[in-house]
């Protein structure tokens, strides 16, 4: 349970008020905590993000 549920009826809007957040990107992300789609600790999913770019040898 998250502390937005936790809230009761009306905690969506209050955390997007107080975040300054539209109330959908808060409902959305409650709603794939509760339905784990989300991986704790993580920020993307693995795999995620832009491709390393590879380093260049110097010619001497």
């Amino acid at each position: 349970m998250t502390w937005v549920a936790a809230l009761g009826h009306g905690g969506d809007r209050w955390v997007a008020q107080s975040l300054g957040l539209d109330e959908e990107t808060v409902a959305r992300g409650r709603r794939q905590l509760l339905g784990g789609e989300v991986q704790r600790g993580r920020i993307r999913r693995a795999g995620g993000g832009r491709p390393r770019a590879e380093k260049e040898s110097l010619k001497s």
